[in-house]
């Protein structure tokens, strides 16, 4: 019988997958182990227990629906260091918390639909994973294709109100700054009856008007008409808001000849058949004809050509000459140039809001899903494109090959595009910002994004694979000249199920390490650290009794809602050395009385603690509202549900003179745990004594023989826990 010591002196890889029980070569395996339950991954490499969950809100209208399991989605706002909320929006309602500077939460303010009064709070509970937000100082933009963005407020330091977001317009009226989309097919022409007015016929040339085209605008050329009724699929009628007209393409469109009135003018695609009344506005003298002359109504004399039409003017030519200059010409005129407003009900309206180089970025909606609309620098609610100025609009298509279905925007070294077939990005250029003549998609790589917002980690941008089964990191290299998309997730691919919700804690469960944070459909968390310098990165799996939904995090307070066992919803924190989940703090009665009706009903199981988070007192059932501690005082306890911590290592393996001891029968006799600040502790079901806290090197004897010998560290009491590592004494 031989004994070897065999050490794992860290846990820096986390928890793996038992696919990789056989790699006993690599260094991975040395560092991790089959289960991390319940417990953080320091940045040495140790492991503690994690943070209990403190109750801060218990949604009173919220409770568990298989057939509705999204009811509340969490989002940070953030106005300021000192001014930090969580927004919770729901179904036809948003709760709004402040996180206080002492550490309170506080809801400040409930915003909800109420029957015959409307506050444009379109939310539904169907759609709330998918929704999206983009904040920018007191306003948070929220999108989705089923309505218009809703902008979200903060009006006082404990108020918000929410609004429907709307373009800017000109002064007078007559034009809305919004995008503006040619949805018919080639050819298709537009025929209004007259130039001005209200109550102007509008054929088409094919079907194509719907009832739901009420209320949206149409641009005939340069002019605006809003659609007031629908009488076929080919008939529309609206009120014309500015007087019909087209600004010529062709600089100098006129042409006279001398001693004529004839003037020749160049206007590409015009429609006219002749004899149609229009007006000639803003043309310069030509030929010796006066500006008078040029100018006014007038009637088509002629037509040449489709692209060249004829009118007398009020007087001859001196001389043959172009000129003009930049010509307007009033006419309703059947035209192939018109379109309609991108974001509609009929079009559906974004999916996906960034903010990036001071514009105000949209892009996915029903009907144009690959498209992306960028506001003028500075101007968020104007989308005119403008004469493609440099700060003028941007209007992208990424034009792939196949239909890239856009979910989500993520503002990072360049503007990164996730959508449900692949991945892209807008470039963004050294010294130079995004303008209309350079601004462009391109295509990365193809695996799609699920609808789980990405995030920022360690300078990567990670996403969760269309499908739900792989995280991937985004990440810009040198090497490529472009993103490539890594799985990160791999070697902890169990851990992987269907996540629905993702954050990022920068410091978060009080360590200085940056944690992503995703809530899978099972309803655990998948808990990510990543630290590329080093190379290494880690998984865990964080539990609770019930199930984690939405999570968010505020610089590194990370918050979550959960489910109970009876299907109750609650707001929480997770914060402190209490190992309790859904806690309560509260000072008893003299005879020992806490009540905790705020948090948990009658029926309930719960454990109570010290104040300080070091004394377990037992478990206890609620009744009336209220826990009564036996032998309890006038002193202050913690109350909540206990979860279980655990550590399972890889099977405890070994090289020796004669190979590998891989699959042969053999024992672990003992194991030395390094402690630190451990109340409570059991090894391969053996539990040690202990008062107050341990810390330093303990013994624990578990003799047992297997072929895959493996040590179990857990504690399941309420109480802290640390283990830097442990050393097994393997016998073969």
């Amino acid at each position: 019988m031989q004994k070897l010591r065999v050490p794992i002196n860290s846990f820096q890889f986390g928890e793996v997958s038992d696919s990789l029980l056989m790699r006993t070569d690599s260094p991975v395996y040395a560092s991790s182990a089959q289960s991390l339950q319940n417990m953080i991954v320091m940045s040495e490499g140790s492991v503690k227990k994690r943070d209990g969950l403190k109750h801060i809100h218990s949604y009173s209208d919220i409770t568990y629906s298989a057939s509705q399991p999204n009811r509340s989605h969490l989002f940070r706002f953030m106005f300021s260091d000192d001014e930090q909320y969580i927004i919770s929006i729901e179904h036809l309602k948003v709760n709004c918390f402040h996180l206080e500077a002492g550490g309170d939460v506080t809801l400040v303010d409930t915003l909800a639909s109420v029957a015959g009064q409307a506050y444009g709070i379109p939310f539904d509970q169907d759609y709330l994973n998918e929704y999206t937000v983009a904040q920018y100082g007191d306003v948070m933009f929220i999108c989705h294709p089923k309505f218009m963005p809703h902008m979200l407020s903060r009006t006082s330091l404990t108020s918000f109100a929410i609004s429907r977001f709307s373009f800017d317009e000109r002064l007078d009226g007559s034009v809305i700054f919004q995008p503006y989309t040619s949805f018919q097919s080639n050819g298709v022409t537009l025929d209004p009856d007259k130039s001005s007015g209200t109550g102007a016929v509008l054929t088409v040339s094919q079907p194509y008007w719907t009832a739901e085209h009420v209320g949206t605008t149409i641009r005939y050329q340069d002019s605006e008409i809003e659609i007031t009724s629908v009488t076929s699929t080919t008939v529309a009628v609206g009120d014309i808001i500015s007087e019909l007209k087209v600004r010529l393409s062709v600089l100098n469109p006129l042409r006279v000849k001398t001693n004529s009135s004839l003037v020749e003018v160049t206007q590409l695609g015009h429609g006219y058949s002749g004899g149609e009344a229009i007006t000639i506005q803003e043309a310069s003298s030509v030929g010796g004809i006066s500006i008078a002359n040029i100018n006014g109504a007038r009637n088509v004399f002629g037509i040449i050509d489709e692209n060249t039409w004829t009118y007398n003017a009020g007087g001859g030519a001196t001389s043959s000459e172009d000129g003009g200059g930049y010509v307007r010409v009033v006419t309703h005129s059947p035209t192939v140039e018109w379109s309609e407003q991108a974001f509609s009900g009929v079009r559906g309206y974004p999916a996906a809001v960034a903010f990036h180089e001071n514009r105000l970025c949209f892009a996915g909606t029903l009907s144009q899903p690959d498209a992306i609309w960028m506001s003028q620098i500075g101007s968020f609610f104007n989308f005119d494109v403008g004469d493609a100025d440099d700060t003028d609009s941007i209007s992208l298509v990424a034009a792939t090959g196949t239909v890239n279905e856009i979910r989500y925007m993520t503002s990072n070294r360049d503007l990164q595009i996730f959508g449900a077939s692949g991945e892209l990005y807008v470039p963004t250029y050294l010294n130079q910002a995004i303008t209309p003549t350079n601004a462009q998609i391109r295509l990365q790589t193809p695996y799609g994004c699920e609808f789980t917002q990405p995030i920022s980690v360690d300078g990567a941008t990670l996403f969760v694979q269309n499908g739900g089964k792989v995280v991937r990191e985004y990440l810009y290299t040198d090497g490529e000249d472009a993103y490539t998309s890594t799985a990160v997730s791999t070697i902890a691919s169990h851990l992987i199920t269907g996540p629905k919700y993702m954050t990022v804690a920068h410091g978060g469960f009080g360590t200085a390490e940056s944690y992503a944070v995703m809530t899978n459909g099972n309803g655990d968390i998948a808990l990510f650290n990543s630290n590329r310098s080093e190379r290494r990165a880690s998984w865990t799996r964080l539990t609770t009794s019930g199930s984690f939904d939405s999570v968010c995090a505020s610089h590194g307070r990370v918050f979550a809602n959960i489910y109970d066992e009876n299907g109750a919803m609650h707001f929480c924190e997770f914060t402190g050395n209490i190992g309790l989940d859904r806690y309560v703090t509260a000072t008893a009665t003299a005879a020992g009385e806490v009540t905790v009706s705020s948090a948990f009903a009658d029926g309930e199981t719960v454990a109570v603690v010290s104040s300080d988070g070091l004394s377990y007192h037992g478990a206890y059932t609620v009744a009336s509202g209220k826990v009564t501690v036996t032998g309890g005082s006038a002193i202050e306890y913690h109350v909540g549900t206990a979860f279980t911590s655990e550590i399972i290592t890889n099977p405890i393996d070994a090289s020796t003179g004669s190979g590998p001891v891989t699959g042969g029968v053999r024992g672990v006799g003992s194991a030395i745990l390094d402690l630190r600040n451990t109340s409570s502790v059991k090894v391969n079901g053996y539990s040690k004594s202990i008062t107050g806290q341990i810390s330093g090197k303990h013994e624990f004897r578990v003799l047992g023989y297997n072929r895959d010998p493996q040590i179990t560290i857990q504690q399941g009491e309420p109480l802290p826990m640390q283990v830097n590592g442990l050393i097994a004494e393997l016998i073969i």
